[in-house]
């Protein structure tokens, strides 16, 4: 698969700007403390509402001006990079190992867990994060926990069907048969031979992931306002687009292109994860 992913990527050019996007992305995300110009949580009043650079009144060092307590946009989009990737990678990671589980199990566990999805897709996912959030408080960890939780039905259900397929194949048969344990025969034998669908399933689910956190951010009921993330900086640009619309035009820039390169590279592997894609 990898080679058909490069052979598909040098024939898509916004595949390439997708990829390249989310490389940028990730290094900013990763490197933040290190080329951030500022402390993101640094005020400074008599800076505040300063314009981007190019804008008359703009303020040396704040490339893209500074919010209404006068802290760098820039240094603040930069570390809400951070907490955009670690969620939306965590809470697809913790979605696929629940799908995964719900998938291979038979019998009453089977069925529980389909019961489970049943009710989970009565309700709008991002209504039920809100109102588990709004219990539990603002925190990180329980933002990835919920959102994770709350994700994982459109995993159960693809893996459900690609499980149902590989469970009585020869090789799991004969995992079982040597002894090897239901967790053994997931990691060792269907996971491997599920990971084209589970990558284009993660792709499409870090960016509804990404999303979902800056909506519940943007609603204050994300991470603790310390925390600089994408939505609490559109929330705090809500009440300034006409005179300082730089706040919210640049963090939603950032999550508009974060979830467009996303989208893109997850239709590629789509794409390379059809059979014609092969025969191209």
């Amino acid at each position: 698969m990898p080679t058909a992913v490069l052979r598909a990527l040098r024939r898509n050019h916004a595949a390439k700007v997708a990829v390249g996007v989310i490389a940028l992305v990730v290094f900013v995300g990763l490197f933040a403390p290190l080329i951030a110009p500022h402390d993101p949580n640094l005020q400074n009043l008599e800076l505040k509402l300063r314009p981007p650079f190019w804008m008359s009144g703009s303020e040396p060092g704040y490339l893209l001006g500074t919010d209404k307590l006068g802290r760098d946009v820039l240094s603040r989009i930069m570390y809400g990079t951070r907490v955009s990737l670690l969620v939306g990678l965590a809470a697809t990671l913790l979605s696929g190992v629940v799908g995964v589980v719900s998938g291979y199990y038979r019998g009453w566990r089977e069925q529980v867990f389909m019961r489970l999805a049943d009710v989970q897709l009565a309700f709008p996912s991002i209504l039920l994060a809100l109102a588990i959030i709004a219990v539990l408080g603002p925190s990180l960890f329980f933002m990835i926990l919920v959102l994770g939780l709350t994700g994982w039905v459109a995993y159960a259900r693809v893996v459900r069907a690609e499980v149902l397929s590989l469970r009585e194949r020869e090789f799991v048969t004969a995992a079982r048969a040597i002894g090897d344990t239901g967790p053994q025969i997931m990691v060792r034998h269907l996971v491997p031979n599920i990971v084209a669908p589970l990558a284009t399933i993660g792709t499409l689910q870090v960016a509804a992931m990404i999303v979902a956190e800056a909506s519940l951010s943007y609603l204050g009921l994300g991470v603790p306002p310390d925390v600089p993330t994408w939505g609490s900086l559109l929330a705090d640009g809500q009440l300034y687009l006409r005179s300082a619309w730089w706040i919210a035009v640049f963090s939603g820039a950032a999550i508009m292109m974060t979830t467009l390169a996303i989208n893109v590279t997850g239709d590629l592997l789509r794409d390379v994860a059809d059979p014609k894609a092969y025969t191209r």
